[in-house]
């Protein structure tokens, strides 16, 4: 019988997101097969999701703003694994695992993993920052037992020309429980006074650059204006707080409905006739991952990642991150009923290419 083990997983908060969410369902997956779980949050500061966490059978929370340089830091760390006999160690913050990696090798850890959950560099890059990324990514290579990423774009970024072929590295898409996108009948058009002949275009995800919300918000004040009967719906940490003011400007805050942070994102989901992501970067896109699965028309970029995503019949709904008119007339012509794309086995497509038993599985194999 294979002896239980302790686990670290390296974060920087809990706030919800791509990876936290992630995180958190393959804990509810896989809990029971450690011994004991930690969760490591090197910004000092828990989050949104930190309850969810906590209701779950093994998992402790640790909370520790760790320096990019201070030795001290990571003598705390040293420390911490040794008075946790800690087996495993797997660190979400690509390169930034580095110090990490090297600390849990110093410390005897026989397993230490290294997840890219990014695509490219998330920082403002500059010569001194860039130098101590390739220190740091160069330390992840040399202590890192297994490199892991959620997309073959990361890697080819990452590690061009070293990953393939290297037994090290391994592509471990992201897992997602079908049932409650497929099993859901309920929207939220009451809750947001939609008429039920509106056509809803929605998208979810967090405020920022990446996500590329300006594109967002022209193409859905431009659609409102034109269509009477045109809805948008967007949700995520920090929408409404950042939009709400364009909205008003523009008379549209009976069309344009924004929200921040929501828990029922199935519901939102089954609210829309049209999922809108225009990503300008993405590591794999969790996001449109459940829009699929609740077998929504969608219009997306055609960033590396998504393509890497996204079933090849349905690349022709993909436009430049940016194109606005484009994607205007790829949303009309969903609305109109004129798109060539017919999306009735979408949902299974991704069900079966996502499935979360086998996903997790996988990443737990690699954790072992």
């Amino acid at each position: 019988m294979e002896t239980k083990s302790n686990i670290i997983f390296f974060t920087t908060t809990l706030d919800s997101g791509g990876l936290e969410n992630y995180l958190l369902r393959f804990l509810e997956h896989k809990a029971p097969e450690f011994k004991r779980i930690i969760i490591f949050c090197k910004g000092g500061k828990g989050g949104q999701l930190q309850d969810k966490y906590l209701a779950i059978p093994n998992v402790e929370i640790h909370l520790k703003q760790i320096s990019f340089f201070n030795p001290l830091d990571y003598f705390y760390i040293y420390k911490f694994f040794n008075n946790n006999e800690i087996d495993s160690v797997c660190d979400f913050t690509g390169n930034f695992a580095g110090l990490v990696l090297w600390t849990a090798k110093k410390a005897g850890i026989n397993k230490r993993v290294a997840f890219y959950r990014g695509s490219n560099n998330h920082f403002q890059e500059s010569k001194l920052r860039l130098m101590y990324d390739k220190f740091v990514k160069n330390l992840v290579y040399k202590n890192a037992t297994n490199i892991l990423s959620n997309s073959k774009t990361a890697l080819n970024f990452f590690y061009p020309n070293k990953w393939e072929n290297n037994s090290r590295f391994e592509v471990i898409y992201n897992g997602i429980n079908s049932e409650p996108f497929i099993e859901e009948k309920e929207n939220l058009r009451s809750e947001f006074n939609i008429p039920q002949y509106a056509f809803v275009v929605g998208h979810t995800g967090r405020y920022n650059s990446a996500k590329n919300h300006k594109t967002i918000i022209k193409v859905a004040i431009e659609l409102c204006k034109k269509h009477d009967d045109i809805y948008f719906l967007m949700c995520g940490n920090g929408v409404k707080d950042n939009l709400q003011a364009t909205v008003e400007r523009e008379n549209l805050s009976d069309k344009i409905i924004l929200s921040n942070n929501r828990t029922d994102i199935p519901k939102f989901l089954k609210t829309l006739d049209c999922f809108y992501f225009p990503s300008k970067s993405e590591g794999q896109p969790n996001a449109l991952l459940e829009a699929m699965l609740m077998g929504l028309p969608f219009v997306a970029s055609n960033i590396a990642p998504i393509m890497e995503t996204v079933p090849k019949k349905y690349h022709s709904l993909l436009v430049p991150p940016k194109d606005e008119l484009s994607a205007i007339k790829k949303i009309e012509s969903i609305m109109n009923d004129d798109c060539d794309i017919k999306f009735e086995n979408l949902q299974s497509e991704i069900a079966d290419r996502f499935n979360a038993e086998k996903l997790f599985n996988e990443f737990y194999q690699a954790l072992q």
